[in-house]
């Protein structure tokens, strides 16, 4: 390796890390109980709201799949998108209607699709009481469209003036941030999707209130496809299914409860101290449906997960009504397909990760039910959705030996600087929060300085649970705990979860697009108290 740079990064210990001694142990004054409890726990980093309402028996509701937008023009070699951002009312649970926060008025939002290197505009407009803020998640996107989170659009007849402090202690509509973009009622963000084939997400990313803003409803998939993937032979069609697993809970009156401070989202950011640790609800909700049943072919389904929790972890089984257990064949991750296919019998999710897999159902017999668990939850979280097996049909797919072969090969000698960040709870401005490096986040702040093309290893380390995300890059997950990968860390990522106590190594190039950027835990409760850093690319 190259002789490391130790250039302290401005406004961050460089070499501020906790050992696992500090790891381990968590500020009594956040409610928290020790990382090694949560070890033992390892879906309960935070607190579980409870319905106040009778819920569904599992595997009634049918399998909801998500519209596919239509661009509103194709002119010039770029496809045009409209969507409004609105409030609107839905039956989730039978016969309730559940206020929401929406993309067009559906939860999740209407699924775009796109080709590689094909570029996509989407014009947003905010027809919500709040400002809004847009964010893909995974995509390769210049910083202007990237969905900074004091970049607003702002409601009709919102004035900033006077609305509240963020948890840096600056104005949340980003007024201690120069170089913030607001736009009234309406914004443009072009994607340039010069990326590889996967699974994105677009979701809200104001600052200090993602959290609530995703659990009123604000996400959807985005989804780039190509020639060289479509050559491939998996299955496609209606044997593609893409899957949107949240956990929410249900008020008396049907709303979506959440324990914010503000439940207007106007003012005072965050959650009642119960919850600071993350939200978690009793319902399993996929494509916005409660443990929903889907009626399948005897055959192969690719099935593309996204896990848009705040804060619930998964580990994910195909387990039959007779306790078998169908293998979980991974051809995908965050950013891409893998280079070869790996089998799982079981499968952990964190927060905003996105895996793809195939599953085999040709063995069910018909009648046959296969049952998606969570081997985390308990109760009713323990399942998440069920597919019966209907008909026999005939199957053309195939799960090649070799997906791609443009896998990026950075090597740690390729690496021109070590950078290392602690995860865990501290004290913010007298109250509580979580921090990077000791620091809550503060847009005015430049964490770290990166420049275009160098290719870095970063070394993480954690308290409790924190899935760590970059914004613009994939990377590679190295080692964790100083020990190989897991199977599951295979390909290229743009989240990796941090278990509690654990350290990990990624290796990333800068590459794309110079600007600001950011890194934070996609816990959407710790982004929202403070868990997020500055990343300029130079």
């Amino acid at each position: 390796m190259r002789e490391q740079e130790r250039d302290e990064p401005r406004g961050m210990a460089r070499r501020q890390v906790l050992g696992i001694g500090g790891a381990l142990g968590l500020m009594t004054a956040t409610g928290l109980t020790t990382a090694a409890a949560l070890s033992r726990r390892p879906a309960a980093t935070g607190a579980e709201l409870r319905s106040a309402l009778p819920l569904p028996p599992p595997f009634q509701a049918p399998l909801p799949i998500p519209a596919v937008l239509a661009p509103a023009g194709t002119a010039g070699g770029t496809d045009r998108y409209e969507i409004t951002q609105r409030q609107a009312s839905a039956q989730i649970l039978p016969g309730v209607q559940t206020p929401l926060w929406t993309y067009n008025g559906t939860f999740p939002g209407p699924t775009i699709e796109s080709r590689r290197g094909r570029p996509v505009t989407v014009t947003h407009h905010n027809r919500l009481p709040v400002p809004t803020v847009v964010h893909l998640h995974g995509g390769r996107t210049p910083a202007a469209s990237d969905g900074y989170p004091t970049d607003l659009v702002l409601p009709e007849g919102w004035q900033e003036a006077g609305h509240g402090m963020g948890h840096g202690g600056h104005g949340m509509q980003g007024m201690r941030d120069p170089r913030a973009v607001r736009s009234r009622l309406t914004r443009d963000y072009t994607f340039p999707l010069d990326q590889r084939p996967t699974l994105l997400w677009y979701h809200d990313h104001r600052m200090d209130f993602t959290a609530p803003a995703i659990w009123r409803g604000l996400a959807g998939l985005h989804i780039v496809r190509d020639d060289a993937e479509e050559a491939l032979g998996l299955p496609s069609g209606r044997r593609e299914l893409p899957l949107v697993i949240a956990d929410r809970a249900f008020a008396a009156d049907g709303s979506l409860a959440y324990p914010a401070l503000d439940p207007a989202l106007r003012a005072r950011p965050g959650v009642r101290d119960p919850y600071l640790a993350g939200v978690l609800g009793d319902v399993i909700l996929v494509n916005g449906a409660p443990w929903p049943l889907h009626e399948a072919d005897a055959a192969r389904y690719r099935l593309r997960v996204l896990n848009a929790s705040n804060a619930r972890h998964y580990e994910l089984e195909a387990v039959l009504d007779d306790g078998r257990r169908l293998d979980l064949v991974q051809v995908g991750a965050d950013q891409g397909l893998l280079a070869a296919p790996v089998a799982h019998r079981s499968l952990p999710i964190a927060p905003a990760e996105r895996y793809d897999v195939v599953v085999d159902f040709a063995k069910v017999p018909v009648g046959g039910r296969v049952r998606i668990v969570n081997r985390l939850g308990s109760g009713r979280t323990r399942d998440v959705m069920a597919f019966r097996v209907v008909r026999k049909a005939a199957d053309h797919s195939r799960v090649p030996r070799v997906l791609s072969r443009d896998l990026p090969e950075w090597r740690r000698s390729d690496a021109v600087r070590v950078r290392d960040f602690s995860f865990r709870a501290g004290r913010m401005h007298g109250g509580h929060g979580w921090l990077i490096g000791g620091l809550p986040f503060d847009p005015a702040r430049t964490d770290v300085t990166a420049r275009l093309g160098d290719v870095e290893v970063w070394r993480l380390v954690a308290d409790v649970h924190h899935p760590v995300h970059l914004h613009l890059v994939g990377f590679r997950v190295l080692s964790r705990g100083g020990r190989a990968p897991l199977p599951h860390d295979a390909g290229l990522k743009d989240t990796v979860s941090l278990r509690p106590g654990e350290s990990a190594e990624i290796i990333t190039r800068f590459d794309g697009y110079r600007g600001r950027y950011l890194f934070h835990c996609h816990n959407a409760e710790h982004e929202d108290m403070g868990m997020m850093a500055n990343l300029e690319i130079i």
